[in-house]
């Protein structure tokens, strides 16, 4: 599958290794274009469909957050390029699907090209279509504490479960159960199960999944209607559940 891709760095010294590395190894990467600063970047992720923005952090006039920040339904992905390694939980905030360090490691790269790759390659197959999950529908039953006893509710009715502090609310098709238990009790006892962690908040039945939606780390819309956003260190994870 072919990336469209643009290079956001202000140093003409990277820009040229980068642009000759992808040259080199990535050859499915298209470079369509490329920018110093991010309002140069703004205007060309505005002009081209892109699915690929190599981005560096730190430049003048702004930084790359600022950039992402400005970007509306974001549907690229992004792979930051920097010197520096303490902006990796921020990167990660902001749906970064790969974060190298420079100088740039030519096996990291490929790396991170080929994940990006596989992601994309797997979205435009699953976009806005009826999704088939490859696992059969959960089988069980578990117990969830009330004040005057317990409950028992059949796994394969879960739709999702949301975090809510030191509580989880268990979503049903047409309700929902608010538990004295954490989402990382949830997310350990379902393990054996169909359910995947799709962002730090929610736990998935993935049976439940009827349409994914590309953005910024992706959506899914789930069986009751709810869409629930899709953490980028996450997403290649649900998609391989996928046909």
């Amino acid at each position: 599958m072919k990336l469209n891709a643009i290079i956001v760095e202000d140093e003409k010294i990277s820009r040229d290794i980068l642009r000759n590395y992808i040259g080199k190894y990535c050859l499915n990467v298209n470079l369509v274009a490329e920018a110093d600063n991010i309002e140069d970047a703004y205007k060309l992720i505005q002009k081209h469909t892109l699915d690929l923005v190599f981005l560096d952090v730190e430049m003048p006039f702004g930084n790359a957050f600022d950039l992402l920040e400005k970007v509306e339904n974001r549907t690229f992905e992004t792979v930051f390029v920097t010197a520096y390694d303490h902006y990796a939980i921020e990167a990660l905030n902001n749906h970064a699907s790969y974060y190298l360090l420079k100088p740039i490691s030519i096996d990291q790269l490929i790396k991170a090209v080929h994940f990006v790759t596989q992601v994309k390659e797997k979205e435009f197959k699953l976009q806005d279509q009826i999704i088939t999950p490859k696992v059969k529908s959960a089988e069980g039953k578990i117990t969830i504490p009330k004040q005057n006893g317990f409950e028992v509710i059949a796994i394969s009715d879960i739709v999702f479960c949301k975090a809510d502090d030191n509580y989880t609310e268990i979503h049903l098709a047409n309700s929902k159960k608010l538990v004295s238990k954490t989402l990382k009790y949830f997310e350990k006892v379902l393990s054996e199960y169909t359910f995947a962690r799709i962002h730090k908040s929610y736990l998935v039945n993935v049976n439940a999944i009827v349409k994914y939606k590309k953005g910024k780390g992706g959506s899914v819309v789930v069986s009751n209607g709810k869409e629930i956003l899709v953490s980028a260190s996450q997403k290649s994870n649900l998609l391989s559940y996928f046909k």
